[in-house]
């Protein structure tokens, strides 16, 4: 039992039945169409050359479907973290490094993926998800479409680029199209696999574009003798495993890559699995799911492979087309050996143009419009802040604008604390209990009584916001007796606070106004018990509920509702 809940690829053998091994067959083999041609094209847009994306892509599936817990799920190389990997290779070797330097730098940012996600799913950091909050997750998401697009358009049209990022990248763009280097064959061949694709995904989905795309486009080459740019012959034969190298001086650069690779790879797979998992029934395990993808990138790593992510778009096209369980990954992975081992030079005359085709389209499934124009609608300041991601990629570059992402997503959390919503309650008419007046502007106050509600734990970051706005309630309310604070909001109380709160009862006792609590929760009046706060704050002034802190009140100045007007 405890081997199986570490290793689920134990338990999936043993449960198998007979019965699924055609859907799996046949759903490993579809899925085969779609991890050959993104393999090689994810590979490319990191920087690698394409062979490499079937290494990875092979590796990765064997090893998640030992220590992954997901029955559908599919790893590979992913677009999102196409463009990262690129930048951390070019920032460490430079732009005109050797395959093999950059296949070396690559399978060690795997391996310290990799470690990175097993010490996760080990500790359960599975919050560490929850650093990109989703408006900044669709900023730089749209961010990495647009980087994506505008660099792989020159291939598409059948030039070379060398600018980095999005504004290099757009320029070196204008400046081909301008000095005329689009080559014709190469545009037409490159817009005839994107509209294939992207047609085909809208009205047939069922339907693998990417491989009708590819097939076309090198039967075209072959049979006519294209003058275009193509993959070549793949080398023969499976990878053979190799320890991943890099010099102490490029450890730095890799370590910063590869945490922002694990955030977004962390966050990617448990919004995905998630997803899936609640369409198959299936209860998702966070950490084994950070172990099973930390174990793959660890097992890429040693056959020349690169960080490798959950793919929505794969798993979706295995789930289609009747995957039960691993075994589907597993054919998969079967399949590309058997392709590297009999027939390495079927796909000599893919055209490169073609698998820009294949990475542009991801792009454009990468880009959500609509969920910015829905924040636009829902909320104007998370609006912002998925502008601010995108601009910190657009401008910054693919890794500083992860780094902009966590960073926003960090500050959202804390501008919401340090500032949190702050409500006067009164007593509205036909509406049992007491409510916020801005809400309800007629709501009845009562004389000398200030109900106050802070909705966040008093911590340091936000107690002399609390501080001052009692105290402009003692300057500005008059005759006022006492404040109580709606207290259930408050889910902590830390020693800062304390302090000040206690400076404060003081302050308003020297007033005549009492400080007083209703309706605090256990925990938190036990920390309040045991910073001795009820020397100071009378242990009579905490009450269960508001109605028993304003019965009290009325009782001990006989003051009586207004009548409404």
């Amino acid at each position: 039992m405890e081997l199986s809940r570490w290793v689920p690829g134990v338990q999936a053998v043993r449960t198998y039945k007979p019965a699924w091994l055609p859907r799996d067959l046949v759903a490993g083999i579809v899925l085969t169409t779609l991890l050959v041609p993104q393999g090689m094209a994810y590979a490319e847009l990191a920087g690698l050359p394409p062979i490499t994306g079937l290494y990875t892509s092979m590796v990765c599936l064997l090893a998640y479907a030992v220590y992954g817990p997901s029955r559908v799920l599919v790893l590979g190389p992913d677009s999102s973290l196409g463009p990262m990997i690129a930048t951390v290779l070019v920032g460490a070797i430079g732009a005109g490094a050797t395959a093999e330097e950059s296949v070396g730098l690559a399978a060690t940012l795997a391996l310290m993926v990799g470690v990175l996600l097993l010490v996760a799913g080990f500790a359960k950091l599975g919050f560490l998800a929850d650093l990109l909050s989703h408006p900044t997750q669709v900023g730089y998401l749209n961010g990495i479409a647009l980087t994506i697009l505008i660099g792989q358009l020159p291939k598409l049209l059948g030039f070379s680029a060398d600018g980095d990022g999005l504004l290099a990248g757009a320029a070196d763009l204008v400046r081909g199209i301008a000095d005329g280097q689009v080559a014709p064959t190469a545009m037409a061949i490159g817009v005839f696999g994107l509209v294939v694709i992207v047609v085909l995904r809208r009205l047939a989905p069922k339907v693998p574009g990417v491989l009708i795309a590819v097939v076309l486009s090198t039967l075209a080459v072959s049979v006519f003798d294209l003058a275009v740019r193509v993959v070549g012959p793949l080398p023969h034969g499976l990878p053979t495993p190799e320890l991943p190298s890099a010099s102490l001086e490029d450890l730095g650069l890799l370590a910063v890559g590869a945490f922002g690779i694990t955030v977004v790879s962390l966050t990617d797979t448990i919004s995905t699995a998630s997803a899936f998992a609640a369409r198959t029934g299936q209860e998702v395990r966070g950490n084994q799911e950070m172990i099973g993808i930390g174990a793959a990138n660890v097992a890429a790593s040693f056959f020349s492979g690169f960080p490798v992510s959950t793919s929505g778009s794969r798993t979706a096209v295995a789930q289609q087309s009747g995957a039960r369980t691993q075994l589907t990954g597993v054919v998969g992975a079967i399949a590309i050996g058997v392709l590297l081992l009999f027939a390495p030079g079927l796909l000599k005359n893919l055209p490169q143009p073609t698998l820009a085709a294949v990475v542009i389209a991801a792009a454009l499934s990468l880009a959500d419009l609509p969920a910015m124009a829905s924040l636009w609608r829902r909320r104007r300041v998370e609006f912002w802040l998925a502008v601010a991601a995108f601009l910190g990629v657009a401008v910054l570059g693919v890794l500083p604008g992860m780094g902009v992402a966590v960073i926003l997503s960090v500050l959202n959390v804390f501008r919401r604390v340090w500032w949190p919503y702050q409500a006067v309650l009164g007593r509205a008419d036909g509406v049992n209990g007491f409510h916020d007046t801005r809400v309800h502007p007629s709501a009845l106050l009562l004389p000398g009584l200030v109900l106050f509600r802070f909705d966040a734990p008093l911590i340091f970051a936000n107690v002399r916001v609390f501080r001052e706005r009692l105290r402009a309630f003692a300057r500005d309310v008059p005759d006022l007796k006492w404040i109580v604070i709606a207290a259930e909001p408050i889910t902590d109380v830390d020693t800062t606070a304390a302090d000040v709160l206690e400076e404060l009862d003081r302050e308003l006792n020297a007033a005549g106004i009492s400080l007083v609590f209703a309706g605090m929760k256990t925990p938190v009046h036990e920390k309040v018990d045991r910073y001795q706060l009820t020397r100071v704050i009378d242990p009579a002034h905490f009450f269960p509920t508001i109605d028993d802190a304003v019965a009290a009140y009325q009782r001990e100045t006989g003051v009586t509702w207004p009548q409404p007007s």
